[in-house]
């Protein structure tokens, strides 16, 4: 089932960057970003409503095209190209748009979700590739037999965290429903959180490996269950809080399985900063706002559920408390400067165990309506980072979908564990979510 390319754009800001916002500088927080595109991908379906014809497939080809134009007026940096290490220049290149037809139902790739089958749906099969290529952000359209339509988008994470993503297609969408809608995204962070004399940032960098990826989807009832398990020991868990940590202990849990003996382990948790800071950021603040928090194990045999929230509880506050809420102060640059020196220590090297999660739950990622309805399942293509779990809200809002990202071997093990399985469904129709 390959799709069949209508066209190939470039689209172009409705109007010019000025020349004093022609270079964009990047955070410290974007310079450690890694250099990949990170992929959504949004369902639509025809409406009973809806009239299917030709005519009206290109009625919202122009309606997307326009807005998009219009929404990248002020989102300029995502229309330029990275200069160097530290800057973007906002030259109104333009980023990629294809249209194209896809020869089955919509029903038949969400009934079935197929990484194989989703991957058809992103431009140029960019998704989680190095972003540092040419355009920043590049968006595919595609059209089913039955008048559905998908709307797929790889924004570089060089541009913006989840946060930032996310705002943007809902800022597409309400220029596409509202033509002479307002939007004001801020891209100030370089110029709130100074670089003074701190070098330039490394960029993390993400490992691939010889993995496989699987998707998984918690239900509410039953995270509802994780919570009442742990609740008597960690006050008030979160639902990402529970699952994050079955997931954490399943994985571990394979991998001593598969070596024999159990290996210090260090969990890497992605954290949106802008509320968390004093005084907290606007949501419309653009660029990567996203710092990490760790968990680590030394290696114990067996780990309960209700240890490993309580020690993300824990090592969330500490994090926050000893620097998120200080980073908007005079002492920005020293209390950065230590951060960095505390985050190095954690990584021992040597049998260490590395797993990265980032969770969207709570992004409304079902909000975005281009004019034709909010989308019927928003997901990611496969995660191919090594040992990396990405997490987001079901469509019903309670649950939550889960790509996860395994050495053959562990996920070997991992996608049979019965304490997982008895919580999570495995790849189940977008339709019951």
């Amino acid at each position: 089932m390959e799709p069949e390319i209508i066209s190939r754009e470039t689209i172009k800001p409705s109007s010019p960057t000025p020349p004093h916002l022609r270079i964009h500088s990047l955070s410290l927080f974007d310079q450690r970003s890694p250099r990949v595109y990170v992929p959504f991908v949004y369902f639509y379906p025809k409406r009973d409503s809806d009239i299917y014809s030709p005519s009206v497939i290109t009625d919202k080809s122009n309606q997307l095209k326009n807005s998009l134009s219009k929404t990248l007026s002020r989102y300029y940096p995502f229309a330029g190209r990275v200069r160097d290490r530290v800057s973007i220049d906002c030259n109104d290149e333009g980023v990629v748009l294809l249209e194209a037809r896809i020869k089955c139902l919509l029903s038949e790739i969400i009934e079935n979700p197929k990484a194989e089958t989703l991957n058809l749906l992103f431009a140029d099969d960019l998704q989680w590739k190095d972003s540092n290529l040419s355009s920043l952000l590049a968006v595919q359209i595609s059209y089913f037999d039955c008048g559905g339509m998908a709307i797929s988008v790889c924004i570089s994470h060089k541009i913006g965290d989840g946060v930032t993503m996310v705002k943007f297609i809902n800022d597409w969408a309400t220029m596409t429903r509202n033509p002479s809608g307002e939007l004001s995204p801020e891209f100030n962070a370089a110029s709130m959180f100074p670089q003074g004399d701190l070098p330039i940032m490394p960029e993390f960098l993400l490992e691939e490996g010889n993995c496989f990826s699987k998707r998984f989807v918690f239900d509410g009832s039953k995270i509802a269950a994780l919570k009442a398990m742990v609740a008597d020991k960690v006050q008030n868990p979160t639902r990402v809080e529970v699952v994050t940590a079955l997931l954490c202990k399943c994985a571990i849990s394979a991998s001593i399985s598969n070596s024999g003996s159990p290996n210090p382990t260090l969990f890497i948790q992605a954290l949106n900063l802008r509320n968390r800071m004093v005084p907290p950021l606007p949501e419309n603040t653009m660029g990567n706002m996203a710092s990490f928090f760790p968990v680590s194990t030394m290696g114990e045999s067996k780990i309960e559920l209700h240890d490993l929230v309580g020690q993300m509880k824990e090592s969330m506050a500490q994090y926050c408390n000893t620097y998120v809420k200080k980073f908007r102060g005079e002492e920005w640059l020293s209390i950065y400067r230590e951060f960095l020196k505390e985050s190095r220590k954690l990584f021992i090297g040597g049998n260490q165990v590395l797993y990265t999660c980032s969770s969207w739950c709570r992004f409304p990622l079902y909000e975005s309506d281009f004019g034709w309805g909010k989308p019927i399942w928003v997901t990611t293509a496969s995660i191919v980072l090594k040992n990396t779990v990405l997490m987001m809200d079901t469509r019903s809002g309670d649950g939550i979908e889960v790509s996860v990202n395994l050495e053959e071997q562990d996920m070997a093990v991992f996608e049979r564990d019965a304490e997982l399985l008895g919580f999570a469904s495995f790849n189940p129709s977008a339709l019951e979510l």
